[in-house]
């Protein structure tokens, strides 16, 4: 299967597009985003692998928070684009840097820096 992913997360997970269930699952995900509204759009479904190569991983974050309306999820969990309001666990996260590091609350909900140094940002349901 063509799975459309950052080269060394291709060659990681390579093996597993190619078996029966990834085909089944890629049916299924296919059939919901065709049915109902489905968040992230497709194309930003393999966000958090394309902004973070394999080999640059320094960091992963699990989160499970899910996302309810149209624009706000860009494929990094906790992540909302620069004009969409931060979800509460964005926030606490950063008020937790705040008090921790003394750095101060950014105003953008916005993850892909820390994607693109090395915080690999998944969903649960990913």
């Amino acid at each position: 299967m063509n799975v459309q992913i950052e080269p060394s997360w291709q060659r990681q997970l390579g093996a597993e597009f190619e078996k029966d269930y990834f085909a089944r699952l890629t049916h299924l995900v296919r059939e919901e985003y065709g049915r109902c509204a489905c968040y992230p759009p497709g194309r930003l479904i393999f966000n958090a692998f394309n902004l973070c190569p394999f080999d640059k991983v320094k960091v992963v974050i699990i989160g499970q928070d899910p996302y309810h309306e149209p624009g706000q999820a860009m494929g990094l969990s906790f992540s909302v684009p620069e004009s969409i309001a931060m979800p509460p666990s964005l926030i606490n996260i950063y008020k937790e840097i705040e008090q921790d590091l003394g750095k101060p609350m950014p105003h953008s909900g916005d993850l892909t820096r820390w994607a693109e140094q090395g915080v690999l940002l998944l969903n649960a349901t990913l």
